[in-house]
């Protein structure tokens, strides 16, 4: 499982534990797994796809940002997201 946190400057979005998050990198679409590398990466705008640990999944929109991967924790820091 991973630890996922969607913030923005007004506050924390959605926190919980998730399989999988897909977010929409600079260089392309790209998925989280659980034990992903650690990685930093700019976000452009686009839909963000969660999978949660039950199953269910989660999509917002973002307006960008940047993701940040390292041992099981994701965080995501973006201007904007709606759901």
């Amino acid at each position: 499982m991973m630890n996922i946190q969607v913030l923005t400057p007004k506050g924390k979005v959605f926190e919980g534990t998730a399989t999988a998050v897909q977010v929409p990198g600079s260089a392309g679409l790209f998925e989280v797994l659980e034990n992903h590398a650690p990685i930093v990466s700019s976000l452009e705008a686009g839909k963000v796809r969660i999978t949660l640990s039950d199953g269910t999944r989660k999509e917002m929109a973002i307006q960008g940002g940047f993701v940040e991967v390292l041992r099981n924790e994701v965080a995501l820091l973006v201007t904007l997201a709606e759901a």
